[in-house]
C-alpha cells in the first residue's frame, strides 16, 4: 500500500488575471470611469449599440477599447466620430484579458469622468470566463440568433449585469419565441434588466442610455 497525500490547491489558474482586473477596476473607478465589458456573438450589433448610446449620452464622456482578432474597422469608425478609441488585436485569441486591458488603459487619456466601453471579441464562450476590470458586464443578444441562446450559452447570460436584445424591428419576420427566450434568461439571471432595442431605428436606446448614465453617476 502506498501513502496517499492530499494536496490543496490554493491558487486558481485565473488568479493573476483576476488580480490585475481588480486593480484596473479600482484605478479607473477612482478616476470616475465606469468600465463596461461588452460581450456578444459576431454580427449582433455591438459597435452599432455603442454608437446609439454615444449619440444620446449627456454630460458623460465615452471612451472605447475595441477588441478584434484582426482588423480595426470599428476603431476607425468610432475615431472618426470623435470618440477616443484604442484597438487591441489578439491575432487568434478568442477573448480579451485583464493584462491586455491594463496595458491599453495606460495609453489612454481620461481627461473627464465617463464610461469606458470595452468591446470584447465576438464570442459567447471565452469572454464570459475572464473578468477584465469591468464594473458592468453588458451582453448584446439579437432576435436573429434565435431564442435558444440563453440555454446554449448560459454563463454569458448568468454573468450579465444588463442584456440588450437587438434587432427587435425584425421580430415580425422571424420565428423568435420571446417568451421562451425570457424564460431562459430569468432562470439564469432573475433580476437582470433586459432592454429591447433596434440598432437600425434607435428604438429603446433612450432607456439604455439612461440606465448607463445612472450607473456612472452612482460610481
Amino acid at each position: 500500500m502506498h501513502d496517499v497525500k492530499k494536496i490543496d490547491v490554493m491558487e486558481g489558474i485565473l488568479d493573476e488575471n483576476d488580480s490585475i482586473a481588480a486593480r484596473v477596476k479600482e484605478t479607473l473607478g477612482e478616476k470616475g470611469i465606469l468600465v463596461v465589458n461588452e460581450m456578444g456573438a459576431p454580427g449582433v450589433g455591438k459597435t452599432t449599440t455603442l454608437k446609439n448610446i454615444f449619440s444620446r449620452l449627456k454630460n458623460v464622456k465615452p471612451y472605447v477599447i475595441e477588441g478584434d482578432i484582426e482588423a480595426d474597422f470599428d476603431t476607425k469608425d468610432l475615431q472618426a466620430s470623435g470618440v477616443q478609441t484604442l484597438q487591441i488585436n489578439t491575432y487568434g485569441s478568442c477573448h480579451l484579458d485583464a493584462p491586455m486591458i491594463e496595458h491599453t488603459v495606460g495609453k489612454m487619456e481620461f481627461d473627464e469622468k465617463g464610461i469606458l466601453f470595452i468591446e470584447n471579441i465576438g464570442n459567447l464562450v471565452c469572454p464570459a470566463e475572464f473578468t477584465i476590470g469591468e464594473h458592468v458586464m453588458m451582453l448584446v443578444s439579437t432576435v436573429t440568433e434565435g431564442s435558444d441562446k440563453p440555454y446554449k450559452y448560459p454563463l454569458a447570460f448568468e454573468k450579465a449585469d444588463v442584456i440588450i436584445l437587438n434587432k427587435v424591428d425584425l421580430m415580425p419576420y422571424l420565428d423568435f419565441d420571446e417568451e421562451f427566450y425570457m424564460k431562459g434568461v430569468r432562470q439564469l439571471n432573475p433580476d437582470v434588466p433586459v432592454f429591447k432595442v433596434s440598432g437600425r431605428t434607435g428604438e429603446g436606446f433612450d432607456e439604455v442610455t439612461a440606465w448607463f448614465e445612472k450607473r456612472a453617476e452612482e460610481l
